[in-house]
C-alpha cells in the first residue's frame, strides 16, 4: 500500500530500491510497495578537537579548533553524496568523529610541515584560512561544508614554551618599540618646536617683505590707472573737438547750400513773376482786343438797326399814306 512521507524543516527523505536506480532525495513523496524511506538530518554539528602538529623545525605545538560542519544542502550532488556515504551513521559517532578530525589532523600538519614556527605564529590568520581551505577540498568528496570555524591560540607541546618565550620576545620588542616611538616623538616635539619658531620667523618676514611689494605694486598700479584715466580722458577731448570741428563744418556746408538754394529758388520765382506777368499782359491785351471788337461790333449793328427801322418806318407810313 503506497504511504505519502513528508521530511520535517531539517532533514530529508531517502528512497530507494524499487523503480529507483540509485538514491531519491526529496522533501515529500509517495512510498511505493518495494519501496524503502529513511530520514536524515541536515543540522550542522560543533566538532571539537585539539589538533597535534609539528612545524618544519620539528617543534611541536597544539592547535586547538572548534569546526562547525553539516551537509551542503545547495548542491545536489554533494547532497547525494552525503545520503549514501554519511548520512547512515549517527553525525556523533566514533566513524563519523575520527573521519573529520583524521580530515584537519592531515591537512594541518601537511601544512604546518612546510613553515617554521615563526612563520606560523606570525602568520597566524594566514595560516587557519589555508587550512579551512585545505581542509573544505577534502570534506567535499563527502557532501560536507564547513559553516564555521573557530581556531584559538596556539599552544606549546608540554615541556615546550617556544611559543611562552616567542610571545614574551614580542611583547618585548613591542616595549623596546614603544621607547623608540616616545623617544622620537620628544625629539620630534622639540626639532618641531624650534622648526615652529624658525618658520614663524620667516613667515613674519616674508609677510612682511609680500607687504612692501605689494603696497608698491599698488602704488605703481594706482598711477598707472591714474595715467591711464588721463589719457583716456585727453583722447576723450580730442575726440570731442574733431566731432565739433566736423560738426561745425558739416554746417557750414549745410549753410552754403542753403543759401545757394534759396539764391535759386528767388531767381525761379522771379522767373515765374515775369513769366505770369507776360501771360496776364497777354491776356490784358487779348481782353481789350476782343473788347473793342464787341464795342465795333456793337455800334455796326446799332446803326444797321437804326437803318432797319427807320426804313420800316418809312415803308410803313409811305404805306399807311396810300392807303388813305
Amino acid at each position: 500500500m503506497a504511504m505519502y512521507r513528508v521530511a520535517s524543516a531539517s532533514e530529508y527523505l531517502v528512497i530507494t530500491r524499487f523503480g529507483i536506480d540509485d538514491i531519491k532525495i526529496a522533501k515529500k513523496a509517495w512510498i511505493l510497495p518495494g519501496q524503502s524511506c529513511s530520514r536524515f538530518d541536515i543540522s550542522p554539528v560543533n566538532y571539537t578537537f585539539d589538533v597535534q602538529a609539528m612545524s618544519a623545525e620539528k617543534l611541536p605545538f597544539k592547535l586547538p579548533a572548534v569546526f562547525t560542519i553539516g551537509p551542503r544542502i545547495d548542491d545536489d550532488d554533494s547532497l547525494h553524496k552525503y545520503a549514501k556515504l554519511i548520512a547512515s551513521h549517527d553525525k556523533q559517532s566514533h566513524h563519523v568523529i575520527e573521519l573529520v578530525k583524521g580530515i584537519i589532523e592531515g591537512e594541518t600538519r601537511v601544512l604546518a610541515a612546510s613553515m617554521t614556527m615563526e612563520e606560523i605564529f606570525k602568520g597566524t590568520e594566514d595560516f587557519k584560512k589555508e587550512v579551512f581551505d585545505k581542509v573544505q577540498l577534502e570534506l567535499n568528496q563527502f557532501g560536507l561544508l564547513i559553516y564555521n570555524a573557530n581556531v584559538k591560540q596556539m599552544v606549546d607541546e608540554p615541556g615546550q614554551e617556544y611559543f611562552s618565550y616567542l610571545g614574551q620576545k614580542i611583547q618585548q620588542e613591542a616595549a623596546n618599540q614603544a621607547k623608540i616611538d616616545v623617544s622620537e616623538a620628544k625629539m620630534k616635539g622639540e626639532f618641531g618646536s624650534k622648526l615652529r619658531q624658525g618658520q614663524t620667523l620667516q613667515n613674519a618676514a616674508k609677510i612682511d617683505a609680500e607687504t612692501k611689494i605689494i603696497a608698491t605694486q599698488r602704488q605703481g598700479q594706482g598711477k598707472k590707472e591714474e595715467i591711464k584715466v588721463q589719457t583716456e580722458v585727453k583722447v576723450f577731448e580730442n575726440q570731442r573737438e574733431a566731432e565739433v570741428a566736423e560738426a561745425n563744418a558739416e554746417l557750414a556746408m549745410k549753410k552754403a547750400k542753403r543759401a545757394k538754394d534759396s539764391q535759386v529758388v528767388e531767381l525761379e520765382s522771379k522767373k515765374v513773376v515775369a513769366l505770369r506777368e507776360a501771360e496776364l499782359q497777354k491776356e490784358v491785351e487779348i481782353m481789350n482786343t476782343l473788347t473793342q471788337t464787341e464795342k465795333l461790333k456793337a455800334e455796326f449793328l446799332s446803326k444797321a438797326s437804326v437803318d432797319y427801322e427807320t426804313k420800316v418806318q418809312e415803308a410803313n407810313w409811305e404805306l399807311y399814306r396810300k392807303q388813305k
